[in-house]
């Protein structure tokens, strides 16, 4: 593919809100997790919650969706200047021409779950303040933020669990490249929620320690809400970009409703494909960015993936340990942590790893790698063996 210029990007998460708080966390090896509840639900776990969302100002003019997701997107809007980045290409390209394609998982199901706190005593009718298709909707981040962007091009959500917001990527690539759109918004926000907390738990997925991602005694996953976007534009655009877009690589391998082949065939699948979309061979990725989880099975089934693609040298790290796995919006997050990684020459170490499985062949950063990168992967897999890879490129 023809590389893609990434203009602007923005992220939120519990470790804090933009680049410069991300970057700073990155590097000083900074967790925003802490063993807490969220609304009524305790599973005795780590969380990454983003703090702010509650105290935020909202427009009246889209009251209807107000949600804890989408507020989690507003907030991501308001940071870095990225609305305005935005605002600025579609001056350029006209408001028609810029598409917005958004990964999520559960997008506003808490809206419900607290409606249904509020249910008729007697008849058990959902309250009116209820606005389904503008919160529960899987479609609503998408509409949300083209309305509060105001955009008119195509928008849509891709929802395949924990690849959703790497997908993205390359649905927006495919249709600047078709010539459908000039430019595009894409990312993914998922926010903490009761069905999903309880559901992990009771998939005995997550962990009641911190998440330890390649350790020997990792017990499963922590939990994190965030949101990313990025800003992708055709040629024409700003003169120096923050970074490119060089390939994206998609596979579904179908092995297991909640469980990843075993042996990483998807995976290795999508990490080849984005290699050969980006005209590249192994040995020039720099650092790549895993899923991670801390899952026993995932992280087993991935190393498999990556020795099987890349060998057992090329510098690797998890960042679920910062920033917990947030689902849906875990593609775009570490999309953006990629950037950074490009941006400042420093791949961050996996946090929590004191012994690394001997099973396991991945060279994992235990301290932060300094160096001048120029080409970083990032792996994002997700239920169902929906799997996507995405690799990035330094501006020189």
């Amino acid at each position: 593919m023809t590389p893609l210029a990434i203009t602007h990007h923005t992220l939120v998460t519990a470790m804090g809100h933009g680049r410069a708080a991300t970057f700073e966390a990155l590097r000083s090896g900074r967790s925003g997790l802490a063993r807490r509840g969220f609304e009524t639900a305790d599973i005795g776990s780590w969380l990454g919650v983003v703090d702010g969302l509650d105290a935020l100002d909202w427009r009246q003019d889209l009251a209807a969706y107000d949600c804890r997701n989408n507020r989690l997107a507003e907030l991501a809007l308001r940071t870095d200047g990225f609305a305005e980045a935005v605002r600025a290409a579609a001056a350029r390209w006209g408001a028609r021409r810029m598409g917005v394609f958004l990964g999520t998982s559960t997008s506003g199901i808490l809206q419900t779950e607290l409606a249904y706190r509020e249910r008729d005593a007697a008849t058990g009718a959902l309250p009116d303040s209820l606005h389904y298709g503008e919160t529960h909707n899987t479609a609503s981040v998408a509409r949300y933020v083209r309305a509060a962007l105001g955009l008119q091009g195509p928008a849509h959500v891709v929802s395949t669990a924990c690849s959703s917001s790497a997908k993205v990527f390359a649905a927006a690539e495919r249709a600047i490249r078709l010539g459908l759109v000039d430019a595009a918004v894409v990312g993914g926000v998922d926010s903490l929620c009761m069905t999903t907390l309880y559901g992990f738990k009771a998939l005995e997925l997550t962990s009641g320690e911190v998440c330890r991602p390649w350790d020997a005694e990792r017990a499963g996953l922590s939990i994190g809400e965030a949101a990313a976007f990025a800003l992708l534009e055709r040629e024409g655009g700003p003169a120096r970009p923050m970074g490119w877009l060089l390939g994206a690589g998609e596979s579904s391998d179908g092995h297991h409703m909640s469980s990843p082949h075993p042996e990483g065939a998807g995976a290795a699948l999508a990490m080849r494909a984005a290699l050969a979309q980006a005209g590249l061979q192994p040995a020039q990725v720099d650092y790549l960015n895993l899923h991670g989880t801390a899952t026993p099975g995932n992280d087993a089934a991935e190393d498999r993936a990556v020795c099987a693609v890349f060998g057992s040298a090329t510098p690797c790290s998890s960042t679920k340990g910062y920033t917990g796995h947030t689902l849906g919006a875990a593609g775009g997050v570490e999309a953006g942590i990629a950037l950074l990684a490009l941006e400042h020459g420093l791949a961050p170490p996996s946090l929590n790893l004191q012994m690394q499985d001997p099973a396991l062949h991945a060279s994992l950063l235990r301290e932060p790698l300094q160096a001048a990168l120029k080409v970083v992967a990032s792996n994002s897999f997700g239920f169902g063996g929906s799997n996507a890879s995405l690799i990035f490129g330094a501006v020189a």
